[in-house]
């Protein structure tokens, strides 16, 4: 009898683990922004090649595949890294451009300890008013080892807010953000 309630407790516990190790983290992260919703998408919906224009961590982008704009399986290459050997590929689906929509789904990282097939995004503009919107990005994501997903979470939140405002500052502006001007930039709005 001792021997059955040690194996159902080693085998939950193992069950457990393996489970807790194929869930995935979600983050949510918004910023209302003082420009029109067209505005706003033409920057992350239409121009999705184009992100490190308006991403501070992004080095460089373009696009992989024939596409030339943001458009049903567009697919873009960011660069984090100046030699090319820490990136992310992904590809846009669910473009619903009359909703300013769509979802990114990450198929190839590089240097960044993400699962490809578990990670995606999901990118809305929010019409407030006529000169006001809502960008929205909702982030699911799977790390490998998978502890690591809920020890990032922090560090992905304020990457995510960080690019929320760069965003902001990009379409407002026309100002290319990029690692040297980030930080002078974000006291701008800091102080607001």
């Amino acid at each position: 009898m001792k021997n059955t309630v040690y194996f159902t407790f080693y085998f939950l516990l193992f069950s457990a683990s393996l489970f807790a190790q194929k869930k995935t983290q979600f983050i949510s992260v918004e910023r209302t922004i003082k420009a029109p919703a067209a505005a706003v998408w033409k920057v992350v919906g239409e121009e999705f090649g184009d992100i490190h224009k308006s991403h501070p961590l992004v080095v460089s982008s373009s696009y992989t595949n024939d596409q030339h704009k943001g458009c049903e399986g567009a697919e873009r290459v960011c660069n984090l890294n100046l030699d090319g050997s820490k990136y992310v590929k992904e590809t846009q689906v669910d473009y619903d451009p009359e909703n300013y929509s769509f979802k990114v789904q990450i198929t190839t990282t590089q240097g960044i300890p993400l699962v490809p097939e578990y990670s995606y995004a999901i990118y809305k503009v929010v019409p407030l008013d006529a000169n006001t919107s809502k960008l929205v990005f909702e982030f699911n994501y799977r790390t490998k080892p998978a502890f690591m997903g809920g020890l990032a979470k922090g560090k992905f939140r304020k990457q995510l807010s960080n690019y929320m405002l760069a965003v902001e500052h990009y379409v407002t502006t026309g100002e290319e953000i990029n690692a040297d001007n980030f930080d002078e930039i974000k006291k701008q709005y800091e102080t607001r």
